[in-house]
């Protein structure tokens, strides 16, 4: 099973880095999840290649420790998959959705949140206010 855990390497795991990425990356909106993305082009202090991390936000509001735990593994299957070739740090945030659905649909939101583009949040978006008088 060894070949299948994710290296300390392609984890965020210090609180500074969480909140570095939070405060500088991308905020993406999803069906099942909430996605944080911060680019680091570049090379690490020893000059190797820097590799995509991924980090998972699983707060208490999710469910108990055995639901935050399956959103992890979940998340950790997920970023394995679908690893992104450029240095990226990915924060993911799932939502109580996200242990009602099935793989499938959560890989979908999750391919989406990952390549939507730069410069926009993904997810829905919202039109004109209905009732706002505008007729």
């Amino acid at each position: 099973m060894s070949d299948q855990t994710l290296p300390a390497s392609q984890r965020v795991r210090r609180r500074t880095d969480f909140e570095d990425i939070y405060a500088r990356g991308l905020k993406r909106h999803g069906r099942f999840m909430t996605m944080f993305v911060l680019d680091r082009a570049g090379t690490d202090r020893a000059g190797a290649s820097v590799r995509a991390r991924l980090g998972v936000a699983a707060t208490r509001k999710l469910g108990g420790a055995v639901a935050r735990n399956r959103a992890k593994r979940v998340s950790r299957e997920l970023f394995r998959r679908h690893k992104p070739v450029a240095a990226l740090d990915v924060v993911v945030v799932p939502r109580r959705e996200f242990l009602a659905a099935d793989f499938p649909a959560l890989e979908r939101d999750y391919i989406v949140l990952l390549t939507a583009p730069g410069g926009s949040p993904a997810g829905p978006r919202r039109g004109p206010r209905r009732g706002s008088g505008a007729r």
